[in-house]
């Protein structure tokens, strides 16, 4: 029996290591309905891993991916307690009082009384304490399951576990892929270190990875196509998870399926050939 990759969260839990991101969906009234045709595509696909924010569309991606849930929980297609949904908050509105408000908003556009994740954006003027403060008041009442960030690099992850209840964090959401390997350096070597996962977004560059020569010739010789091939160097990491966004099917069917494709040796060190290792530091990539 093939053991697919996953990642183990605090408590034990665990993930499927790809999930949908949803960037750029519900921007646009006029793609709604396909906006919420793809998120539940994947989820009828067997995605279980959603990821929004209430940047995305300024909320919009939030409502396309409720309707979307709501829909299948509908028709019964799922169960609630089978999705694990991530969302995050913008670092002005990460204040204690402003990240619970921030909460309800996100809560009453996904349709949903709690999140599974809730995620810091990325870093801001409101000091990290009083932002880890109000993520552990939503976690006491049931609001979220657990929090965490994105776009941290070592030091503000270093400054974070030395706030209180900072060491809570569960998951760190940045840009990692091929051509974007900075993290690996110092970064998920810090990680791993905590058992702390990471999520990768944008993990084949926008779609633009894929039109890489060098990656379509070995994706070519493995039988995969670009994507899968991307997304299993990264899954075939301990502790690092992928969240393609996909708005087709046949995308979304690809990418799922990559959790089957197994790398060796030999694929790791083409790989690292076509795609170098990071050498030294490097700021940490953001989109």
């Amino acid at each position: 029996m093939v053991t697919l990759p996953s990642v183990t969260l605090p408590g034990s839990e665990t993930l499927p290591s790809i999930g949908l991101g949803t960037w750029r969906m519900g921007e646009s009234a006029s793609r709604r309905a396909a906006d919420i045709a793809a998120v539940r595509s994947a989820l009828d696909i067997g995605y279980r891993v959603i990821d929004t924010a209430e940047m995305y569309g300024e909320g919009g991606a939030e409502t396309v991916v409720g309707q979307a849930i709501a829909d299948a929980l509908r028709v019964g297609t799922l169960n609630r307690s089978e999705l694990f949904i991530v969302s995050k908050v913008y670092p002005q509105n990460a204040s204690a009082a402003g990240v619970a408000a921030a909460c309800e908003r996100s809560l009453k556009r996904l349709g949903l009384d709690h999140l599974d994740a809730y995620l810091l954006h990325w870093r801001g003027a409101v000091p990290l304490a009083e932002t880890v403060a109000g993520f552990e008041s939503l976690r006491d009442r049931g609001r979220i399951r657990h929090w965490g960030v994105s776009n941290f690099d070592v030091d503000d992850l270093e400054e974070l576990v030395g706030t209180s209840g900072g060491d809570r964090c569960a998951v760190n959401q940045i840009y990692y892929s091929l051509t974007q390997r900075g993290p690996a350096f110092d970064l998920l070597p810090w990680q791993a270190g905590r058992a702390l996962p990471t999520m990768a977004y944008s993990p084949i560059d926008q779609g633009a990875l894929v039109r890489s020569k060098p990656l379509l010739s070995l994706a070519e010789r493995r039988g995969v196509t670009p994507a899968q091939l991307a997304l299993a160097w990264l899954v075939d990491q301990p502790g690092v998870m992928a969240i393609p966004k996909a708005a087709n099917e046949l995308h979304q069917r690809e990418n799922l399926e990559a959790l089957a494709v197994s790398l060796d040796a030999s694929d790791r060190a083409a790989l690292d050939a076509a795609f170098a290792p990071p050498r030294r530091k490097s700021a940490l990539a953001m989109i």
